[in-house]
């Protein structure tokens, strides 16, 4: 791996936690940090990254100590994922102008990623998962990408980074995005053309009342996905103080079980998790609704390295069916009770149980569907 130093600021445990000791159970006890030496990152399975970068959102704002007060929190959570190794490497160094900042953030990610690490961003604004996605494209590598958030930032008109930001991810060329995933949307918050532009593009977009109504259905996508972004305002303000946008939205319960989807996935390589402000937190409340977040992804990740894939077929349970005059097989993981569908052209995907119960029924599954208007 590259030396990264040029690109990061060191963190001051001792002034993060204000002086208060720790226990030998708690993570900060257990995480690797760089505070005057770059951890041994060889054995290391995830690593967080903090990125105090807001012009994208607030122009003449270069920058909060948002990820350390995200840190205070996660450093003092209990660590029960011995299996799990982790380090902080710190703060991505502000550049000179924002397109300076992306910069810095795509080659520390992109560096790890190739390094087989699995990377979680905090702080910053949500235009910053642009710079995580060019970390995949300079490496000319295609990825599924899943956004969580209340609106949709394809906003062309507006000047605001943040509002805008997918436009280019989606539109940019070379375009590596294979497929796009958007859940938790609010439907006032978006202009019903937007969403008919994603449906022609075969993109999967979910109301927040789908994912409320049936969350377990969110986690095949999220299998599916190589980067995953969330924006705290997805989040409704009585469980996130500094989630200002709306009254309504994902519970802190539904964002820490999305996000354990999400370090489930033996695809996903980066997780970002953007657009928390100190200043608009109340007693540090979305400081801690992410570091459990952050928790739960580990305790994910812990889960993912006790399952399998497909093609160990000797821990699966295996059923045949058929649905509209096309045979095709199911397995089901007996370690995860997660479940998986044959395409036609032999392919395993992700899917859930309600899948397969409508292919038994006769029925030809949406999911099942979807994937095959994709592909033509």
């Amino acid at each position: 791996m590259h030396d990264l130093h040029d690109y990061l600021e060191p963190i001051h445990v001792n002034g993060i936690l204000e002086d208060e000791s720790l226990t030998d159970g708690q993570i900060g006890k257990h995480i690797q940090v760089f505070e005057d030496n770059m951890p041994d990152l060889h054995a290391v399975d995830v690593v967080l990254l903090g990125v105090p970068e807001y012009r994208g959102q607030l122009l003449n704002n270069k920058g909060t100590d948002g990820p350390d007060t995200i840190r205070k929190k996660l450093y003092r959570l209990h660590f029960w994922h011995q299996d799990v190794a982790l380090a902080d490497v710190g703060n991505i160094k502000t550049g000179m102008t924002l397109n300076d900042t992306y910069a810095a953030v795509k080659t520390v990610v992109s560096e790890l990623v190739q390094s087989g690490k699995t990377v979680v961003l905090i702080g910053g604004s949500h235009d910053i998962t642009l710079a995580q996605y060019e970390a995949y494209r300079s490496h000319e590598k295609t990825v599924e990408v899943t956004c969580v958030d209340a609106a949709v930032d394809l906003h062309g008109e507006s000047s605001v980074r943040s509002e805008n930001f997918l436009l280019d991810l989606l539109t940019g060329e070379p375009n590596l995005v294979k497929h796009y995933n958007h859940l938790a949307f609010q439907s006032y918050f978006v202009h019903p053309r937007m969403m008919e532009t994603l449906n022609k593009l075969h993109f999967d977009c979910f109301r927040v009342g789908v994912v409320q109504e049936s969350i377990e259905e969110m986690e095949p996508p999220i299998r599916h996905t190589d980067m995953m972004s969330i924006d705290i305002q997805a989040i409704k303000h009585s469980d996130s103080p500094a989630s200002r946008l709306s009254s309504n939205g994902l519970s802190g319960t539904e964002a820490c079980t999305l996000v354990r989807y999400a370090g489930m996935s033996h695809k996903l390589s980066s997780l970002g998790i953007y657009g928390y402000r100190p200043e608009e937190d109340s007693h540090e409340l979305s400081a801690l609704q992410i570091a459990q977040m952050i928790w739960y992804f580990v305790d994910g990740f812990h889960k993912k390295k006790q399952d399998i894939l497909p093609e160990e077929t000797q821990d699966f349970i295996e059923f045949h069916t058929a649905f509209a005059q096309v045979e095709t097989t199911f397995l089901q993981s007996k370690r995860s009770k997660r479940w998986w569908m044959k395409m036609p052209d032999g392919k395993w995907v992700a899917c859930s149980y309600k899948d397969y119960v409508e292919a038994s029924s006769n029925q030809i599954p949406e999911r099942w569907l979807r994937l095959q208007e994709r592909d033509c």
